[in-house]
């Protein structure tokens, strides 16, 4: 299942990642998503990092493809780096819709909502639901050069810590704790 391998070019692949049961439980709904993306793509690789839900349900369907390239998962550095490499992402996670917001890059988000919000109002990310359809649309308009640029919201700029420390360091001067 794992075998298969592809030589890669910045920005001349996809990374995608689904694990959400909305996606992944139903094999009609997780064979559409991976049938569009292997259309939609015109030969481009896309790499998918499969989750151990997904594989379980890849395997227990049926559900073959021919330009996805599965791949066992990845830590964190290495699956960022493919991101930051990537023409764009699509996903069902909400953490990577923070990272790609932050390094730039096209997110298409298979989800009904997302407890980040500031990704899709000034990031990359896109949220188009759970209907496979909507994502030819979306694919589209990513492989056409026309996604949206996005910014960096205000306070992702790496400084949380030092912010929380100065609350903190304010809190206990005020408490009488330092």
């Amino acid at each position: 299942m794992y075998k298969r391998q592809a030589s890669l070019s910045e920005g001349g692949y996809l990374v995608m990642t689904l694990h959400r049961p909305s996606n992944v439980d139903d094999a009609q709904r997780l064979a559409e998503i991976l049938r569009i993306m292997d259309d939609r793509l015109e030969g481009m690789p896309v790499v998918f990092p499969v989750h151990p839900r997904t594989r379980r349900n890849l395997e227990s369907f049926g559900i073959a493809t021919s330009h996805i390239l599965l791949a066992e998962p990845m830590s964190y550095l290495e699956f960022n780096w493919m991101v930051r490499h990537a023409r764009g992402v699509v996903t069902d996670s909400g953490g990577i819709t923070e990272e790609t917001t932050v390094m730039g890059v096209p997110c298409i988000t298979l989800r009904d909502s997302t407890e980040r919000p500031e990704t899709c109002t000034i990031g990359t990310n896109e949220l188009i639901g759970t209907d496979p359809r909507r994502l030819e649309e979306s694919l589209d308009t990513l492989l056409d050069g026309r996604w949206k640029k996005g910014g960096i919201p205000p306070l992702w700029d790496g400084r949380a810590a030092e912010r929380i420390v100065r609350v903190l360091e304010g809190l206990g001067r005020s408490r009488g704790w330092l």
